[in-house]
């Protein structure tokens, strides 16, 4: 037997030694438990704890224990909808920023085990675990260093007592593949009763380097998020939206968490020195929060398509949050919502129409690096080019004339990050026109353009930091998406509805009834001065599909209001119109509502520009009958507004006003109040 196993063995000998050289990576790269993260790419987070009681974003941290009491918790509920909608995991909430824990912590009496929920025997942490594993998800632990409760806060003490609840959550509940910390931290907060503004070192205090140390023992496999990482990052926004250029690498020594211009470093850099990927965060509502007020605003179809598109689409993982009620589940507006982007997901990347077409390629490494390794469904196997060579293409055969308007590329990142430019082009009668051209692919890049209809198509790679290392091309048709009408209404109060497209038709309604198609159809602008809720569909006359609703609620049309102001441009702030703002020199702003009303709250959008200056954080609103004699009716702060800078809601008890003021106590970044657009609610 022994003399038919030679030659067998020094076939593969021969074999092996055919196989052209690998690459040499082009550091830096991902460590092994980043490899095993990025192939997780969406995810969800839960924001559920004392904020979903108190109904707001940021408690102050004087919110008592019994407040939290949901009547139906359900996180088996939660599971289920992430496992359906695609998603690989679910973080949540142990810790906000006031500071209640959702666990028994043996360490503080602030906590669930002082609430009526489960008769104070609850532990909602272990809830969560046991709904994840029983869903096959991985589990996520969000912890906020900042806490406006305790009493210790801004001195050592408090990071011994962080590390001590930290060792709790790491080591209790079985294996954790992600510890989030959040960027902000210090400002006002109750701190045991002292109810005073603690600022913080945000770059020393907290002794990140230990608090790492701890992490990684007690947790090896567990990815850290911060602004900085050290293991993935913050994309610098709360839309969901990583960048056109979305590099992995970071210059990771000069970031930390909470840096007041980290803008600048959130799309990575070329020449980063360490593999710190980003992560879109986004929530499915505007707040991360549940808010009722909000059931109505949960984000549109296209909406979270275009959150997939910018985030998975562009180098970076996706982080969806659902603000879980207080019953204790997630709203069926959002299940809802999350569903049928799942669904779209599937029917976008159905067919991959590169699966059945020939590929080949300019050049390229030899043995094992072949073209046509780019359409074999294996991540781990690549097409490359010999050393040196950093410009090359590869030609797409489908044997037959194809419609589609998606392409997906993958590089192999387990050696690093690699192309800065290439471009899509389709052969029209021998000849070769572009079609579509992009930046950085990193682990995964999709370009979106019209419907193109081509037998062959080439991708040239036109520029790296080195030879181009290809996993994976795919070319897909996705389904055209019908979006919602843009409901509008000028200071007047003349009310206009637009469909995205022409030769589709638009239904309206005015009453609180979901409008139908076929019933009442919108044809031209109409008044709209009272208080009413507008809610329309676009129908396409083609296909009878029909798009998700758009509903805007208005109040009091605006024309008769005047602001109080010597500056021409203070009319900005109530001109209904998005993209405009005023900046106010005085730091408030003051307006005659033309009559008086009854006031039972105000909105405050922030300028919406794309440099933002002058958000206002602390506010107070003061009401008058005649413009002289003021009464303040209440006063508060806009909680994280520098991160999301959205329609600000904030409701008070009924009072009598003609004129009305809203003051600037405190801007983000110091600069003067600007306001974009102000509102009042008197329904």
């Amino acid at each position: 037997m022994k003399k038919f196993i030679w030659p067998f063995l020094a076939l593969g000998l021969s074999f092996c030694a055919d196989k052209a050289t690998p690459p040499e990576p082009i550091l830096p790269i991902p460590s092994e438990r980043q490899i095993a993260w990025q192939e997780l790419q969406y995810y969800g987070f839960v924001h559920f704890n004392m904020n979903t009681f108190s109904d707001r974003e940021w408690g102050f941290g004087d919110e008592k224990p019994e407040q939290f009491n949901p009547t139906a918790l359900d996180a088996r509920q939660w599971a289920r909808i992430a496992k359906e909608a695609g998603m690989k995991g679910l973080i949540i909430t142990a810790k906000h920023h006031d500071g209640f824990v959702i666990w028994p912590s043996k360490y503080t009496e602030h906590s669930v085990k002082n609430s009526p929920w489960r008769d104070g025997k609850g532990d909602l942490i272990q809830e969560f675990v046991d709904a994840c594993r029983e869903y096959g998800l991985k589990v996520g632990i969000y912890y906020s260093p900042w806490d406006r409760n305790h009493p210790d806060y801004g001195k050592p003490e408090y990071i011994t007592y962080m590390r001590n609840q930290l060792t709790e959550l790491l080591t209790n509940y079985g294996e954790i593949y992600e510890v989030w910390f959040d960027g902000a931290n210090g400002g006002t907060g109750w701190y045991g009763g002292a109810n005073e503004e603690r600022k913080v070192d945000k770059f020393s205090y907290y002794d990140w380097p230990t608090t790492i140390e701890l992490v990684r023992t007690l947790q090896p496999g567990a990815m850290l998020f911060s602004d900085a990482g050290p293991d993935v990052r913050w994309v610098g926004n709360e839309h969901g939206f990583a960048y056109e250029t979305t590099w992995s690498n970071l210059m990771r020594d000069s970031v930390y968490a909470g840096m007041p211009d980290f803008d600048r470093w959130a799309t990575g850099q070329e020449n980063g020195t360490h593999w710190v990927p980003a992560e879109s965060d986004v929530s499915i509502r505007p707040g991360w929060y549940y808010h009722a007020y909000e059931d109505h605003k949960v984000k549109t179809l296209p909406e979270l398509m275009e959150i997939y598109y910018k985030s998975i689409g562009q180098n970076s993982s996706l982080l969806i949050n659902f603000p879980v009620d207080t019953r204790g589940l997630i709203h069926e507006k959002d299940e809802e919502a999350i569903l049928k982007m799942a669904a779209k997901v599937k029917e976008d990347f159905a067919l991959n129409l590169a699966k059945d077409a020939s590929f080949t390629a300019s050049t390229d490494r030899g043995k094992g690096y072949t073209a046509d390794l780019l359409h074999d469904g294996d991540f781990n196997t690549y097409w490359t080019t010999p050393d040196g060579q950093l410009q090359a293409s590869v030609e797409m055969d489908f044997g037959k004339t194809v419609s589609f308007n998606r392409l997906l590329i993958q590089e192999f990142v387990n050696l690093g990050q690699r192309v800065k430019a290439f471009s899509l082009e389709k052969e029209v009668n021998g000849n070769w026109e572009k079609i579509a051209e992009g930046t950085t692919i990193g682990y995964k890049r999709i370009l979106r353009f019209a419907d193109t209809e081509a037998q062959k198509i080439r991708i040239n790679f036109l520029d790296g930091k080195g030879i181009p290392v290809i996993s994976e091309i795919g070319v897909y048709s996705a389904p055209a998406l019908l979006y919602p009408p843009k409901i509008t209404r000028t200071p007047a109060g003349k009310v206009t509805i637009e469909a995205a497209e022409p030769d589709l038709e638009v239904y309206f309604t005015t009453d609180g009834l979901a409008p139908k198609a076929g019933q009442n159809p919108y044809s031209d602008a109409f008044d709209l001065l009272q208080p009413a809720t507008v809610q329309a569909i676009v129908v396409d006359p083609k296909t009878g599909k029909t798009s998700d609703p758009a509903r805007v609620d208005f109040d009091l049309a605006k024309g008769n209001w005047k602001v109080i102001s010597s500056e021409t441009l203070a009319i900005r702030s109530i001109d209904e119109r998005v993209n405009s703002y005023w900046t106010s020199k005085t730091n408030d702003l003051i307006i005659d509502l033309g009559q008086e009303v009854d006031l039972k709250g105000f909105t405050y959008l922030p300028m919406q520009a794309r440099y933002p200056s002058g958000y206002i954080a602390d506010f107070a609103l003061e009401v008058s009958g005649d413009g002289k004699n003021w009464k303040r009716v209440t006063q508060g702060e806009f909680s994280n507004i520098k991160n999301s800078p959205i329609e600000q809601i904030i409701k008070i008890d009924p009072t009598k006003a003609r004129f009305v003021r809203l003051k600037a106590l405190r801007t983000v970044d110091g600069n003067a109040a600007t306001f974009g657009e102000f509102g009042i609610i008197t329904r």
